[in-house]
């Protein structure tokens, strides 16, 4: 049972439909080991251990009953706090939602449950998803890192990431603004997907404060699942990605199959570090281990950024965009037209030259973060800074790695790629070409096999 309750969705979902287990027997079993585990994590903040039971008891019988069954028939799952979730809390982390239970789905959570997933559970934040390395708010208080207590798991969706981590969630969906899916994958040694712009509906995934009105500001945030296998990544992304109505009646939206399905076949640039954001020794070394493998294994291998594109410049350019959601958002913002002129041709600008680098190669490989986990940091945001072997870095320098696919819209995620010498995970960023989700997931499929993938902490 303990490796099934490590391992994949989709192979939980097999033996399912294979009378291997019951899904009652499943969801019993993962019921049991939140209970033991996560009080020592808190990375899930409400379980419904009745209403998931009752799920999974309907679940067998369907299948005794012969119907159709969908991709996660029966497997339980858990969801990030911030989505609607009928019947769960959704506050935020923030303790004036602390009350707040929603009464629908968001359109992400009705998907998953559509296809037989059982959300047994919702997963800790940041405060309103403030923060990007770690994951604590007063209502829930905070997430540890499965590998190691003392440290966190990154943010915000650090609680989905330490929940599939350690074994307490088949899968979770997170949200990524400044990479608070490939951060957390990456501090917890599991895989996370921040998808193509606006291809996963946002509907339902919102304070639980009136209903804004609709925004086409969605090519920033991105919605996507952190799992143990890049399969399962590709399988949520099918089940949940695709246009809602009026939109649907206009058109229909499929996943474009990867560009390659031999490893070999790829062809990979690659940048594993810069002044702006120095790569830790402690991780620098796995980073070229990962692409000596991949060079060995037949990946050809380009060195560089695109041409023209300035990562500094970029970086600049994605915290003025930050600033821009949030100004969407009813944040104060003295932006004038001329400098938002000025930031969109620069964003569309860096969205071409992505765009030309990749008619000549596949994926572009880079570090998730600077840094491994990092000890939990209880200053104000300002004051932090991240310990390296190499000296302090500001702690805002963390994003400076995602911001490239964020700025542009590019689907990209982390994979596992090793541990430091401390027993701590190291996640490679893995970014593909804009709408072609699944060349990025499918080389991170075919990299697990010279790479390793998911290795499930220690008790």
């Amino acid at each position: 049972m303990k490796d099934l309750l490590s391992g994949s969705a989709l192979g939980a979902a097999r033996a399912i439909r294979e009378s291997k287990i019951s899904s009652r027997e499943l969801t019993e079993a993962q019921l049991e080991r939140i209970e033991a585990i996560n009080p020592k994590i808190n990375a899930l903040v409400e379980v419904h251990r009745e209403e998931a039971l009752a799920a999974a008891e309907q679940a067998d019988r369907l299948l005794a009953s012969g119907a159709e069954l969908g991709a996660l028939h029966g497997v339980p799952i858990s969801i990030k706090e911030a989505f609607q979730v009928k019947g769960f809390h959704s506050s935020w982390g923030n303790p004036v939602f602390k009350d707040a239970v929603l009464d629908r789905d968001a359109t992400v959570v009705s998907r998953l449950r559509d296809a037989g997933a059982i959300v047994l559970g919702t997963s800790n934040v940041a405060f309103m998803l403030g923060d990007f390395g770690q994951s604590s708010n007063e209502v829930y208080g905070r997430t540890n890192n499965p590998w190691d207590l003392e440290r966190a798991p990154g943010g915000s969706s650090g609680g989905a990431a330490a929940s599939v981590a350690a074994g307490l969630s088949f899968l979770d969906y997170g949200s990524d603004l400044a990479g608070s899916v490939r951060i957390p994958a990456s501090f917890c040694g599991v895989y996370g997907l921040k998808p193509s712009v606006g291809i996963v509906p946002a509907t339902g995934f919102q304070p639980p404060v009136p209903q804004a009105l609709p925004s086409d500001h969605v090519y920033q945030s991105a919605h996507g699942p952190i799992a143990r296998s890049p399969q399962d990544l590709r399988a949520a992304l099918a089940l949940t990605a695709g246009p809602e109505a009026p939109t649907s009646k206009a058109y229909r939206w499929a996943l474009p199959p990867s560009r390659h399905r031999e490893l070999k076949e790829f062809r990979i640039s690659v940048v594993l570090d810069h002044p702006a954001a120095p790569v830790s020794s402690e991780i620098g070394g796995l980073l070229s281990n990962a692409v000596d493998l991949l060079a060995a294994a037949g990946v050809s291998i380009h060195q560089g950024w695109p041409e023209g594109y300035d990562p500094e410049r970029g970086a600049e350019s994605f915290s003025f965009q930050l600033g821009m959601f949030f100004a969407f958002q009813g944040e104060p913002d003295d932006t004038s037209l001329a400098q938002l002129v000025e930031q969109e041709n620069r964003r569309m600008a860096a969205r071409s030259q992505w765009q030309r680098h990749f008619e000549g190669c596949d994926v572009f490989l880079s570090p998730s973060n600077f840094t491994a986990a990092f000890p939990h940091d209880e200053r104000s945001f300002g004051e932090r800074t991240v310990w390296t072997p190499e000296g302090e870095q500001p702690y805002a320098a963390q994003p400076f790695w995602i911001a490239p696919a964020s700025l542009t819209g590019l689907p990209a995620l982390s994979a596992p790629i090793g541990r430091t010498a401390r027993g701590l995970p190291v996640g490679a960023q893995i970014v593909g070409p804009l709408y072609e989700d699944d060349t990025a997931i499918s080389f991170a499929e075919l990299a697990a096999e010279v790479l390793g993938g998911f290795e499930a902490p220690p008790e």
